[in-house]
């Protein structure tokens, strides 16, 4: 039976994206963060250059262009914003507030406290401020926390970026091999077209059955199925690649690649020395982004718990303001210096049957004249400040604080389980990476062996098949063997080289064919 073409990228055991990528081009990460280029408008495709992709163009243009790693690049902003904001905590607070209020009837005036039947218009003006002391530490903590889950973010940014540049790799690769799948299937599609006339000729000239042709274009039905099928799979390759890249539909329909030149992956040795999994771990570890952000997190956990124990301390704020004020029934008294009242003075008198008599001497008593207060007089004369002290000993608040000590020492632990299972998963995909290189690269080799009998064994059947010796259905029989030994061999060849990139990344090396 004739095997179905499955291309390597969907037969092999998937794993977390994140843990397959050592470290982006190098190029291409050191351009993204110097001088990238703007980005599209969120939901619009940008345009592409003209002329064939290379890989590491590809790469590029999808890391800049991308709106998955525009979003990540987005919310590692917006964090910054955060540290920010929390770093503005440590200043005052102040505000100014200004009110006008209108009573009617019996009122008491704000200022002197007697009611009155008036109608009262009064204004109210204030400006204070408060400053925090001391909190335990816990504005200081909130800072360097926010400082390590910025920094966690922008890690983040760099693993969107990883995985969409092994995603790209992937169809790019896939892409290729579709290509090259293509190309041995047109390539058959001659031979057996060959194989169809020669056989109608036959048929006439009476030298085969009719059995023979009808076998021939059997297996010409099968080899154009075969092409379709290799024909759909580098139409969905192009398209995801296409779709990675943002790329505008209509610059989609003329996209070309550059077929590289790959070496034969027998002649590229993978030994110990050169791709050893432990020294490729510690290469990785000390660069992937995720490993980073999730050491980042840990920290940023710890600073969690010292701000959770910041909750046992006092709290120590300084606050301090002025006010004044407006009352439009309140009055000025002024002293008129040219009219006064005398008021006679009385003294004891046992003569007197009164018991008091009038003195020699008067008593003088001013007179005012009774002025509307301005506006401008009244908020001079009525201000007033303050400035006090407000200090705050947490004693019992339903053990909220002692829970939130508890809760963020599991916090804690847990982001160190984390970080275990990052790194742990980094080394298990380095080991795997390293047995599927030298599985997809002993599989080529016996494949190119395979290729090598199948071919002189189809070229024995085809001479049989041509001179009448051998039925139709062992010819295909052979045909369909060497098809399924070569597509088998083509698909191992970029298994290699695939697995081959994914320990360079794993080591710094760059993303190029």
């Amino acid at each position: 039976m004739k095997r179905r073409n499955t291309p390597f990228f969907h037969r092999v055991r998937p794993r977390p994206l994140a843990l397959m990528v050592g470290v982006v081009l190098a190029t291409a990460s050191a351009q993204a963060q110097t001088t990238p280029a703007p980005p599209p408008a969120l939901g619009q495709p940008a345009a592409a250059p003209s002329g064939p992709w290379t890989l590491q163009a590809a790469v590029e243009y999808a890391v800049t262009h991308n709106l998955t790693v525009r979003q990540s690049e987005l919310t590692a902003q917006q964090q910054v914003a955060v540290t920010r904001l929390n770093r503005a905590a440590l200043l005052p607070t102040a505000a100014l507030n200004g009110s006008q209020s209108f009573s009617f009837g019996t009122n008491k005036d704000p200022f002197t406290n007697q009611f009155q039947a008036v109608n009262v218009r009064a204004n109210n003006f204030s400006a204070q401020g408060q400053v925090t002391l001391f909190s335990g530490f816990q504005l200081r903590n909130t800072i360097k926390q926010g400082q390590l889950d910025a920094q966690a973010t922008r890690a983040d940014v760099e693993k969107a970026r990883n995985d969409l540049s092994l995603n790209v790799a992937s169809s790019f690769l896939q892409l290729l091999l579709a290509q090259e799948l293509i190309r041995a299937s047109e390539a058959r599609m001659g031979t057996v077209r060959q194989q169809v006339s020669r056989s109608e000729k036959l048929l006439k000239a009476g030298a085969v059955a009719e059995g023979n042709l009808l076998d021939s274009r059997a297996q010409q039905a099968g080899e154009e199925r075969t092409l379709v099928t290799a024909q759909n799979q580098l139409a969905l390759a192009q398209l995801a690649l296409v779709q990675q890249m943002n790329l505008d539909p209509a610059n989609a329909r003329r996209f070309e690649v550059v077929v590289p030149t790959l070496p034969d992956p027998a002649q590229l040795a993978i030994s110990d020395a050169e791709l050893d999994p432990n020294a490729t771990y510690e290469m990785a570890r000390q660069k992937l982004p995720e490993i980073k952000a999730a050491e980042l997190r840990v920290l940023s956990s710890q600073r969690n718990l010292e701000i959770a124990r910041g909750a046992y301390y006092p709290r120590l704020t300084m606050a301090g303001g002025v006010s004044t004020g407006f009352s439009s029934v309140r009055n000025q008294q002024t002293l008129r210096t040219d009219q006064f009242t005398k008021v006679p003075v009385f003294e004891l008198s046992p003569a007197s049957p009164t018991g008091i008599v009038p003195s020699n001497f008067v008593t003088v008593q001013p007179a005012f004249d009774v002025l509307p207060y301005k506006f401008l007089d009244q908020l001079r004369d009525n201000r007033g400040e303050f400035l006090q002290f407000n200090l705050t000993v947490p004693l019992l608040n339903g053990l909220q604080t002692r829970v939130g000590v508890q809760r963020a020492q599991i916090n804690i632990q847990q982001s160190e389980v984390r970080a275990e299972q990052v790194r742990l998963q980094l080394r298990q995909s380095i080991e795997q990476s390293y047995a599927d290189a030298l599985a997809a690269q002993r599989r080529f080799a016996a494949s190119s062996r395979q290729v090598d009998a199948l071919a002189l064994a189809f070229r024995n059947a085809e001479i049989r098949f041509n001179n009448g010796l051998l039925n139709g259905t062992d010819f295909n029989i052979a045909r369909n063997n060497l098809t399924a030994a070569e597509s088998d061999m083509i698909q191992a060849k970029y298994e290699f080289f695939f697995r081959r990139k994914v320990l360079d990344f794993y080591q710094g090396k760059p993303l190029t064919l």
